[in-house]
């Protein structure tokens, strides 16, 4: 019954890391048959030593960086367990770094320097230290390598993570490409020197290399290989970021990824009652329902996180475990729904839950808000026609699919008109007394003044009527229903008032009413003398503009008199260019149309001599101071061609003339 070894035993290559490490064999013990069972530890042996990845390695260190620095060093492995594997490590004497040795979740070592005194390139360009891994046999066993640092200029500025340390948790069936975690970090450097890169630390171990991926650029960490939860629970990964600069800054992060175990049965939610529907005005806190939550699947598996999706003015309590109550945690959202965006998506599941966004709601975001569950669009505040009639927004119907698809509609909003506002009068200004001057003897129908007013509703709210409200005689003055227009009703007697005072209402065609009141004053004056003394008692004393008025009369008497002045000018002068002309006509029949010898005249023509502009000045009759004077035909080559061109332009009665004439010209021997 003895148990022998039947071949050289290595524990590494049996159970590797795992401790203890034992085997299970079985015995038949005969007569009586029997069946044992047994077991056989492999205790470990310090036959291992430990190794780092490579003989040498070397460091970039800025000679701006603070003391209290930490470089991690490149981790030796030792494939003994317990006592027998790496326990330690130690650094060769120097004066500027010291050595810090720490343990991580699984018990492995691994080692960091530690800045302890500020480096000086000028006195000192590079340092060369011995790193020794030492693990716990009786002897140890160990390994070296050789530490080259660089001290070099460095950047002002090293990157910086946003958070030391990083959790994420991921399936252990998680496919490769899956992102497990995204790190950033920034740099406050400008160009190369700000540019970050990211990496795995120096001491990361290979297996982590061989699951995990890190993207460079982006700080992405995916999955790479195929995770196992019965293997490792936990994975601590070493991450650097390192700046692009000549002397690169260098930051370092961890990230813990918990590996979670896969369950196959979804938590099913069961609504035990409901109260619905919910009154606006419920105060916070009111029950709407309650809920019980369960998973057939143990342990971990079975532990259920509820919660309900963000803004919304509900929350959920719970009292008991997987019992929840959903109660109302806000009011109704402010305003009043004025429309309901819908959208439909033909997936199931989350791909067709929809959520609804106002898109630029920077520019209308205290006008309007939209539910994001339902879509119905609210008005927060009270618009006004009169600033803006039309709303033009973006809605964007989003789902939770991932990627997530969108679209976008155009709502259009518009503004309807309220009668919101009263007739404004422009003439005569409320803040100023103005009269307007009428003549004694007026007869009916002479337009005095006109009340000027605007309305700044639109349509048919801004429609304005004018009645008379109020006068000093009501049977002197009328006004224009639709124009304001005062007119006086009747001929004005010697026995009217010299002043009188109308008040004029002015109505909208809103729904209700609004109206206001002009005053207008009309002065009954026989001068312009009388209406300027009674302008001046008038106005106030302290009125800068009591002269208004008066500088108006006197540029209506000022425009008057220069019109007189222009007609009489004109009617000067058209007397005198018709007497000019009488002296013309006159003095023409016993000089200018004084017969000329013919023959000179045909000689001229003839010859060519007399220039195209006398041709017209000469062909008349021989009586022509008793007829008009012929059209004249484009100047042509030949004197006797032009000569007949006239005579067949020219009216009958002359052409007889002119006939006779040529009858009378002298032959070309004379």
């Amino acid at each position: 019954g003895a148990l022998l070894v039947n071949e050289r035993i290595d524990r590494e290559e049996l159970c590797g890391a795992v401790s203890p490490c034992s085997l299970g064999f079985e015995i038949v013990v005969e007569n009586p048959l029997e069946l044992y069972s047994g077991t056989v530890e492999i205790q470990d042996i310090n036959d291992n030593d430990p190794v780092f990845p490579s003989s040498q390695a070397r460091l970039e260190i800025s000679e701006s960086v603070a003391a209290g620095a930490r470089f991690p060093l490149e981790s030796a492995q030792d494939p003994d367990v317990g006592i027998n594997s790496l326990q330690t490590y130690q650094l060769s004497a120097n004066p500027n770094f010291a050595l810090d040795v720490q343990t991580r979740v699984d018990g492995s070592k691994y080692a960091e320097l530690v800045l302890e005194k500020e480096l000086d390139r000028e006195e000192q360009r590079e340092l060369n230290l011995v790193l020794t891994a030492l693990d716990g046999g009786s002897p140890p066993r160990s390994a070296h390598v050789q530490i080259h640092i660089d001290v070099v200029d460095a950047n002002d500025n090293a990157p910086v993570f946003n958070q030391s340390t990083y959790k994420a948790s991921v399936r252990e069936n998680t496919p490769s490409g899956t992102l497990v975690a995204r790190i950033s970090a920034y740099d406050l450097d400008d160009g190369p020197n700000g540019d970050i890169i990211y990496s795995f630390s120096s001491h990361t171990p290979a297996k982590v290399r061989e699951l995990f991926a890190l993207d460079s650029a982006t700080g992405e960490l995916r999955v790479k290989g195929q995770l196992d939860y019965e293997e490792t629970k936990l994975y601590e990964i070493y991450l650097q970021a390192k700046d692009k600069g000549a002397v690169p800054g260098v930051a370092h992060c961890k990230v813990l990824v918990e590996v979670v175990d896969v369950n196959d049965n979804a938590p099913e939610v069961t609504v035990t009652s409901v109260y619905s529907p919910v009154p606006e005005d419920a105060a916070p806190g009111t029950v709407v329902a309650l809920l019980s939550v369960t998973d057939l699947d143990s342990h971990d598996n079975g532990l259920v996180n509820c919660f309900i999706s963000p803004g919304i003015p509900f929350m959920l309590s719970s009292s008991l475990k997987n019992y929840y109550t959903l109660k109302t945690e806000g009011n109704n959202m402010p305003g009043i729904p004025i429309l309901n965006v819908s959208a439909t998506d033909p997936d199931l599941g989350r791909n067709a839950h929809l959520s609804y966004t106002l898109l630029g709601d920077t520019t209308f975001g205290h006008l309007f808000s939209i539910n994001r569950d339902n879509g119905t669009l609210y008005l927060l505040t009270s618009l006004d026609h009169e600033d803006q009639v039309e709303f033009n927004m973006m809605v964007q119907v989003q789902d939770g699919g991932f990627p997530p698809l969108a679209t976008n509609v155009s709502v259009s909003v518009f503004v309807t008109d309220l009668n919101d506002n009263a007739p404004t009068v422009l003439y005569p200004h409320p803040n100023t007394t103005n009269t307007d001057v009428v003549a004694p003897g007026t007869p009916a129908g002479h337009m005095v003044t006109k009340v000027v007013a605007v309305d700044a509703d639109a349509g048919y709210n801004a429609w304005i009527s004018y009645t008379l409200l109020q006068a000093t005689d009501p049977s002197l003055f009328s006004v224009g229903l639709h124009n304001g227009e005062i007119f006086t009703a009747r001929q004005l007697r010697e026995d009217d008032a010299p002043e009188h005072t109308l008040v004029i209402l002015l109505k909208d065609h809103g729904e209700p009413v609004l109206s206001t009141s002009a005053t207008i004053s009309i002065s009954v004056a026989e001068t312009v003398k009388e209406v300027l003394t009674d302008l001046t008692d008038v106005a106030p004393a302290n009125d800068p503009r009591r002269h208004v008025t008066f500088y108006l009369i006197l540029a209506v008497i000022l425009v008057s008199a220069a019109f007189f002045i222009t007609m009489l000018s004109v009617g000067i002068f058209k007397c005198y260019k018709w007497r000019q002309s009488r002296e013309l006509y006159n003095s023409s029949r016993s000089t200018t149309y004084r017969t000329p010898g013919p023959f000179n005249h045909i000689d001229a023509v003839r010859g060519g001599f007399t220039p195209p502009s006398f041709y017209h000045q000469v062909y008349l009759t021989t009586d022509s101071r008793q007829s008009d004077l012929l059209c004249k035909k484009p100047f042509t080559s030949s004197p006797l061609g032009s000569r007949q061109g006239t005579i067949r332009n020219g009216e009958p009665g002359l052409y007889h003339q002119i006939v006779g004439t040529a009858s009378r010209l002298p032959t070309p021997a004379e």
